[in-house]
């Protein structure tokens, strides 16, 4: 069971929904709510299996109550993630079908990957921005205020810093006039993936864990000192990560005592998270 979880987990939980999800926006399936509820399935899976077999044991025991603050924090980032989606559909009635720069004619794989692709390099631009500048910095430090790995980390953002990762990318595709249908089914693959780079579970991906930012190379960006944690900005794909020379590849991945932050006291309550970064 171990060994199945470990090299299978990843590619026919996150692959078969991201095969589910496009073959469903090929055929023209409406967004609300399948697509919701495959990534809730997809995302509660990976919650099982961190009680299955965990990546750290001691990392699936509550810290203060910090579950509930990144539940918290995930409702909040995926309804950021649904009100872009809505946003698209609104907008792409809007514009004029003469101002369109999409390929609406592209198969949906393509077009899929292709926002996937203009959304993950904005969310790798910003994501870097975001540890070198002071004020963007301190919104993103409550992404890495944990002291522990689990699939609920990758919703734990301050809205104004998803805002800041995502905007981008999200523009320029609101910009071209995208398929909404596009950007929501890749929103939704990422969305499982996402479960997958923080989660609390022992899995592996062996020579694709250079092409995708799953939790064994996501973990060196958690690394509890600053500097050795520049690198592996990755949302997805860690191409970006190696066209820029940010990539970290090591033969053991970080664990228990070391991540974290460094000579920072983060508070343990959602709303007082929320106002940290403006009182420093």
């Amino acid at each position: 069971m171990q060994t199945l979880i470990r090299y299978l987990s990843y590619p026919l939980i996150a692959g078969g929904s991201a095969v589910l999800l496009i073959v469903l926006a090929s055929q023209g399936v409406p967004y609300w709510p399948l697509f919701p509820l495959i990534v809730a399935a997809g995302v509660g899976c990976v919650a099982l299996l961190e009680r299955i077999a965990p990546f750290e044991r001691s990392w699936n025991s509550d810290r203060g109550g910090d579950t509930a603050v990144d539940a918290a924090h995930f409702l909040v980032s995926y309804l950021l993630i649904q009100t872009a989606v809505a946003s698209a559909f609104g907008l792409r009635a809007l514009l004029p079908e003469t101002w369109r720069l999409w390929p609406d004619d592209a198969s949906m794989w393509l077009q899929v990957l292709l926002a996937g692709a203009i959304v993950d390099l904005g969310l790798y631009t910003m994501h870097r921005a975001s540890h070198s500048h002071g004020f963007l910095w301190r919104l993103h430090a409550i992404h890495h205020s944990p002291e522990r790995l689990y699939w609920l980390n990758g919703g734990r953002r301050h809205p104004l810093s998803a805002l800041v990762l995502a905007g981008p990318g999200l523009t320029v595709l609101m910009v071209l006039g995208a398929t909404p249908i596009a950007l929501g089914a890749w929103l939704s693959v990422m969305s499982v993936h996402l479960a997958f780079q923080h989660a609390n579970l022992d899995y592996r991906l062996g020579p694709f864990r250079y092409l995708f930012a799953v939790s064994e190379m996501h973990r060196w960006h958690h690394k509890r000192e600053f500097e050795d944690a520049q690198v592996n900005y990755g949302e997805v794909w860690l191409v970006w990560d190696h066209l820029f020379g940010s990539f970290r590849d090591a033969p053991r991945s970080p664990g228990a005592g070391e991540v974290g932050l460094q000579g920072e006291s983060m508070p343990e309550q959602y709303l007082t998270q929320l106002r940290w970064p403006f009182l420093r």
